[in-house]
């Protein structure tokens, strides 16, 4: 007990955790863009990409329920810890695979099982930590400073490891992942989580395990508010998966296959990102933080998918890149805000799980319906003299890579009236006034 008195906490401990975070995100982005290029040249088809994140979302959603509940009862600190580590021996995994020349497709799939099975756990652990330790005043900052550390690892990990990859290899890039995750671990070892006090609503809902694990539903239901807002992201990431989740095969097709054009893109996604992040975390986002979500669903459309599946040259993917990130942490941090004063922090880990399993169940849903989509039909479809080209050409243009874009470009479109329906709903544009906040 003396000894985790003496670790730091508050704001200086998040710093230190989300330091961390920093480092091992950067060797983690680089992993996932050499593996990416490794993927694209074993097979050049998007469904094989695609199906990288929907063997690492699936579990992912499965197992979210039993790890809120979980996430609830065990310390915070240590599931952190734990879901670092099995990310870091997947990523060992795959090294060894390599090493002894016997790396397959398949072999990724089974590495993002595993890597998706801690994310269940690490995602609400790490959200509600920070309900437990920052102000609540400070929810907006810390929740910008996550943006930041996300983003700002996806500008540093495509130049460097579009540059490493041809002198290290595959392997020096994993190696440099591996390492990257002491520095998450180390950061965890060294911090104070605190353990949040039990609420009345936190003792009204312990039980038996299945019937805590369906406590998140019940709760979120019986919040039309809450529920209103988590339904828009469901639909967001639905067309997000058409938009952002076969970008790397849409870049690739578009570019002649080139990786430095991917890198560059990448990078200025990033970039857009952490100008966004740095923006959340100095300024804390709008004091109604509905409309920092709503409004910026709606510029993430426009200026972001849509502009992206129009967009013919690299020059205007970075723009558009760049425009999408730049307010994905004013939106994603507006919207954890809002969650973070409502929900008792005791109760955040089941929640928060049930949140993300909803939000989230569209996105595997819409990669295995937009990669087989593209392959069969819209690609054929946007090829010179395609059947789809007399409607969608003078748009997003012909050839290689039109089909995603046309795919793009619809998603676009609806997520554009999802957000603006959303507006038009009492329950999610007050849901910061009908909705009191836990400590009110």
């Amino acid at each position: 007990m003396q000894l985790a008195a003496r670790r730091p906490s508050g704001m200086i401990g998040f710093g230190l955790v989300w330091l961390g975070q920093v480092i091992s995100l950067i060797g983690s982005a680089m992993t996932q863009f050499a593996l990416g290029l490794w993927a694209w040249e074993q097979t050049g088809s998007a469904t094989a990409l695609a199906l990288v994140n929907v063997f690492a979302t699936a579990p992912l959603l499965i197992l979210s329920p039993l790890a809120g509940v979980l996430v609830d009862r065990w310390d915070r600190r240590l599931v952190m810890i734990g879901t670092d580590l099995t990310a870091g021996m997947a990523t060992i995994a795959i090294f060894l695979l390599n090493s002894s020349g016997i790396l397959q497709i398949w072999h990724l799939y089974a590495a993002a099982v595993v890597v998706g099975a801690g994310q269940a756990f690490q995602w609400p652990a790490y959200s509600a930590a920070i309900s437990v330790m920052v102000p609540k005043k400070q929810y907006g900052r810390a929740n910008g400073m996550m943006s930041l550390a996300e983003s700002g690892s996806t500008i540093i990990a495509p130049i460097m490891a579009g540059g490493l990859i041809g002198v290290i290899g595959l392997n020096g890039i994993l190696s440099i992942d591996i390492i990257t995750f002491l520095f998450a671990v180390g950061a965890l070892l060294m911090v104070s989580v605190p353990t949040p006090q039990r609420s009345a609503a936190g003792e009204a809902a312990r039980g038996a395990l299945m019937s805590e694990m369906v406590y998140g539903f019940r709760y979120i239901l019986a919040r039309p508010g809450l529920l209103g807002l988590l339904l828009t992201f469901l639909v967001q990431n639905l067309v997000g998966a058409a938009s952002f989740g076969l970008l790397g095969p849409y870049i690739l097709a578009r570019s002649n296959s080139d990786p430095i054009a991917l890198g560059v893109v990448m990078s200025a996604i990033g970039a857009g990102g952490v100008v966004g992040g740095l923006l959340m975390s100095t300024w804390g986002g709008p004091k109604r933080r509905i409309h920092g979500v709503l409004l910026g669903m709606i510029a993430a459309g426009v200026f972001g998918s849509a502009l992206m599946a129009v967009g013919r040259s690299t020059e205007i993917w970075i723009i558009a890149g760049f425009c999408a990130m730049a307010v994905m942490p004013l939106l994603n941090g507006s919207s954890q805000a809002i969650w973070q004063a409502k929900v008792d922090p005791d109760l955040q880990g089941r929640v928060f799980a049930t949140r993300r399993l909803i939000a989230q169940i569209s996105f595997p849903l819409g990669l295995l319906g937009a990669a087989p989509l593209v392959d069969r039909v819209l690609e054929p479809a946007m090829a010179v003299g395609g059947a789809l080209t007399p409607i969608f050409g003078s748009i997003v243009g012909v050839g290689p890579g039109a089909g995603m874009a046309v795919l793009m470009f619809c998603g676009a479109v609806t997520g554009v009236l999802a957000a603006l329906g959303a507006y038009l709903i009492p329950a999610i544009r007050n849901v910061e006034r009908d909705l009191p906040d836990h400590d009110g």
